[in-house]
């Protein structure tokens, strides 16, 4: 095998460190397996130039008001194979690398992930005004304000004012302690599986990591707030600290 690191292709931001949710995972799995890796940092309007002709593109499904053809994460191996897609690229891990192992898809992921995609639904008009606020670099605005809109379905604006705040909050908290009775469902904890770390404990420590970044009082603080017990989420990020430690490079 080459002795060249793998190349892991992340969105950049203005502090130079990682944010995202989707590459965070993968770069807790990279931590978690020791394997060499380097960043190569992307803006938006670089993704495409720079996987394009190394990976096949997404399917754009029918109707889809805005559906992305390349996306981070991906990821190039030393035999210089590219991999595009966040459970494609933790699968190829996995089998190449597989010591130390971890469960990809412990029995708490289908409910783990469904619970996340309705809180990511509903405080949307959150994220997408302060994402490029906080931490887009200028480079990747006119791409982020040209594409959010398509997704919302209005302006940015009017989407933070109609449906951001006390109104997003209150439609993600019962999804956000739905999560916190996850946690708890195994006592002797951090874990979702108790003492043993999984591949769901990385969608979820990237998520409070993604919050974290977007604003640590106006979202992060809020999330725990509703959280009905924020002492298991913050017991669960600390002990991911060994994985998200390298964010920078």
């Amino acid at each position: 095998m080459s002795s060249e690191p793998i190349t892991f292709f992340d969105l950049t931001s203005q502090q130079g460190t990682a944010w995202s949710l989707n590459p965070w995972r993968i770069r807790l799995l990279l931590n978690y397996k020791g394997v060499e890796y380097k960043t190569h940092w992307v803006e938006y309007p670089e993704i495409r130039p720079t996987l394009e002709g190394h990976v096949a593109p997404n399917e754009i499904a029918p109707g889809e008001v805005y559906d992305p053809l390349y996306t981070i994460p991906a990821i190039k191996f030393p035999d210089g194979t590219y991999v595009m897609g966040s459970r494609a690229i933790a699968e190829a891990i996995s089998e190449r690398y597989p010591e130390p192992s971890i469960a990809l898809k412990p029995p708490v992921n289908d409910k783990l992930v469904q619970s996340m995609s309705k809180i990511m639904d509903a405080i949307a008009p959150i994220y997408f005004t302060l994402i490029p606020k906080n931490i887009l670099n200028e480079a990747s605005h006119e791409h982020w304000y040209r594409t959010r809109p398509k997704y919302a379905g209005m302006p940015l604006d009017q989407f933070w004012n109609e449906k951001g705040g006390e109104t997003a909050w209150k439609l993600a908290e019962p999804h956000i302690r739905d999560i916190t009775a996850m946690l708890k469902e195994k006592p002797e904890g951090p874990f979702f599986e108790g003492k043993e770390v999984t591949y769901a404990d990385f969608y979820w420590a990237g998520f409070l990591i993604f919050l974290e970044r977007m604003g640590k009082e106006e979202v992060f603080d809020e999330l725990l707030k509703r959280s009905g017990d924020e002492k298991v989420h913050l017991a669960h990020l600390k002990a991911c600290e060994p994985w998200t430690k390298r964010n920078d490079h």
